[in-house]
């Protein structure tokens, strides 16, 4: 998975925004004002700090060596996925999907509802 294709992904969500409160570097992927994706898109490696659910992000890490805690997150509920790795453009789709899922889950009942509207 390219930068470019990340980004677009990332976008493709309903209200999803990119924003740059960490300077130009750092692309911020946000639902609704809650981040759900945040990378550096020049970086080499590419990688893509991601939500996850506590006991899943352990097992993911422990199966893959590209699944990392959470650089600069809390380690809890994020990892940092690196994207230029061995892992299938298909389960790091996957992994965005399931963060921004978490996220809109996570928000108040009338904000979900909206977003299920055209």
């Amino acid at each position: 998975m390219t930068p470019q294709e990340l980004r677009a992904f990332c976008l493709e969500f309903n209200a999803a925004t990119e924003e740059f409160p960490f300077g130009p570097e750092t692309s911020v992927f946000k639902v609704l004002g809650k981040l759900f994706a945040l990378s550096s898109l020049d970086a080499e490696p590419l990688a893509v700090n991601l939500k996850c659910e506590p006991e899943i992000a352990v097992q993911l890490r422990e199966e893959h060596p590209e699944i990392a805690p959470g650089y600069h997150m809390n380690k809890r509920h994020w990892n940092t996925v690196n994207v230029g790795g061995s892992l299938p453009d298909r389960m790091v789709r996957e992994l965005i999907e399931d963060s921004y899922d978490l996220v809109v889950a996570g928000l108040p009942k009338a904000e979900r509802l909206r977003l299920d509207r055209p």
